[in-house]
């Protein structure tokens, strides 16, 4: 059953993190989700760079917590845990360069505090490391992973945001109708995604460090 829940955990958030590159594949602008600040040139540029690392980074962390990958095949388990890491580096220095031009303050300050989250935990798990300090390089790396997968619970959190917010509505749109609703559900799920990851991370961590 372990297993079947891990494969299948697996597969949703490879499915969730490749349907919201999808629109990035065709590298057109017109087909951005994020709005594209005309004053920046090199705006999309970076967008489809922070994602592309990011999705890099969604991947490869995937193998770091297989425990027989980990066993069997050390030096792959080594060479993709630098490439996570050089991923985040990356993306995430590129998502603090977004921020700047992000319109809305609550949505640039979730991206911020995102970003610097997901830098500063992947680097101290990365320190761990290579000290040979392998206990708290695997708590660091659980934290880094769960900002990282930030990017696949703040969609999966949409449609629960969704029904949250028509029940506090009296199951009524607003006067802007769905565009209005889904555009503010959108300033707050990074901050309920992240929050969530967070809760779930430190309550395994406290549950195994009392077992």
């Amino acid at each position: 059953m372990g297993k079947k829940f891990g494969v299948f955990l697996s597969l949703l958030i490879v499915g969730v993190a490749m349907a919201a590159v999808f629109p990035y594949l065709s590298l057109d602008p017109a087909r951005s989700r994020v709005t594209l600040d005309a004053s920046f040139s090199l705006h999309y540029t970076v967008l489809v760079v922070h994602i592309g690392f990011a999705l890099v980074a969604l991947i490869s962390g995937l193998f770091q917590f297989h425990q027989r990958f980990r066993v069997r095949y050390p030096q792959w388990h080594r060479a993709l845990g630098r490439i996570y890491v050089a991923s985040i580096m990356l993306s995430g220095l590129l998502g603090l360069v977004m921020t700047l031009y992000i319109d809305s303050f609550t949505k640039a300050m979730a991206f911020l505090t995102l970003s610097l989250l997901w830098l500063v935990t992947t680097w101290k798990a990365f320190r761990f490391a290579v000290n040979k300090q392998f206990r708290e390089h695997r708590i660091w790396m659980i934290r880094s992973y769960a900002v990282t997968l930030v990017a696949t619970s703040a969609r999966l959190i949409v449609p629960i945001c969704i029904l949250l917010y028509l029940a506090m509505h009296g199951f009524h749109l607003p006067a802007g109708g769905r565009e209005q609703m889904v555009a503010e559900i959108l300033e707050v799920n990074i901050w309920i995604g992240l929050l969530v990851n967070l809760i779930v991370v430190e309550w395994f961590l406290l549950k195994g460090t009392k077992a």
